[in-house]
């Protein structure tokens, strides 16, 4: 019975050591980072540059946190494993266990618990550390490509460059946006601070406004995107364009707009530094 027993339990062992083993081959680089959670200062007691030295030791490729990544790193994120080192409590013994974790954040492997009885802090952290490390000595590590993984970073690569692509585009509107409404604050900042060279008087008949002293009308035929406006003879006396604001018109190869004021159609232009005002007696 007991050699069943440990029969199931050594095979159980080596299923989940080259499970391990397998996964690990999957990832090229490990990051080792300049401080561990546990300790005050960077690289406090070597520990950092320990683990490093002992992952090199091992077979494994090492970058440290924030140096110079390698391309091929920082085009696919998943190529490497995060490290870290964690801490036990423990009162007569020093306890630490390393843990690698994927570009995912998932824990891929954790080593055994490596121990020391040293009291001295520096000494302690270093056996038990080297303690740990033992669990990668029989792995016979190897880097082995993994398409699966390969496609995960790629896939997650191209989402990231989708909504870069977004984001750009929606920066792209807001600066048109941004523009058009600046150009329709200056003209109706313009067209408030104007101040009206004429009167008008309007009596109001069942057609349409009537301007005393302004006894030319124009007609307004819809063109393509505005007006035309057209005299008694007939002839096109202007074509005015439309814009956001209701209105408010441009007029055509002209510096010019007309708009409605008080219910006064009015055509403004500058001539030379003079911002000059004409009433139109225009009928849509």
């Amino acid at each position: 019975m007991k050699a069943n027993f440990f029969l199931i339990m050594t095979t159980c062992l080596m299923v989940s050591s080259v499970f391990s083993q397998t996964s690990l081959n999957d990832y090229k680089y490990v990051i080792v980072p300049k401080k561990f959670d546990f300790l005050k200062e960077q690289d406090e007691y070597q520990l950092n540059s320990l683990a490093n030295f002992l992952f090199n030791k091992y077979g494994f490729e090492t970058i440290f946190e924030g140096d110079n990544y390698p391309q091929d790193f920082l085009n696919d994120r998943c190529l490497a494993l995060k490290s870290d080192v964690l801490k036990d409590s423990g009162v007569f013994k020093t306890k630490l266990t390393v843990v690698l974790k994927d570009c995912f954040d998932k824990v891929v492997y954790t080593s055994k618990l490596g121990e020391s009885r040293e009291k001295e802090f520096k000494t302690a952290y270093n056996l038990a550390l080297r303690d740990a490390f033992e669990s990668f000595r029989a792995m016979n590590y190897q880097y082995k490509p993994n398409q699966n993984i390969n496609t995960l970073a790629i896939g997650e690569n191209i989402n990231k460059s989708e909504v870069a692509n977004q984001i750009q585009l929606l920066k792209q509107e807001i600066q048109e946006l941004k523009k058009e409404n600046e150009f329709e604050a200056v003209v109706v900042e313009s067209v408030l601070k104007t101040k009206t060279k004429q009167e008008a008087i309007l009596v109001n008949s069942p057609d349409t406004f009537v301007i005393e002293g302004a006894t030319n009308i124009l007609y307004a035929q819809e063109i393509e995107n505005g007006f035309q406006l057209v005299d008694s003879t007939p002839k096109v006396v202007y074509r005015i364009k439309k814009t956001n604001l209701k209105d408010l018109y441009l007029v055509d190869k002209s510096y010019a707009i007309v708009y409605k004021k008080n219910e006064v159609w009015l055509l403004e232009y500058y001539s030379g530094n003079d911002l000059n005002q004409e009433i139109l007696n225009i009928k849509f």
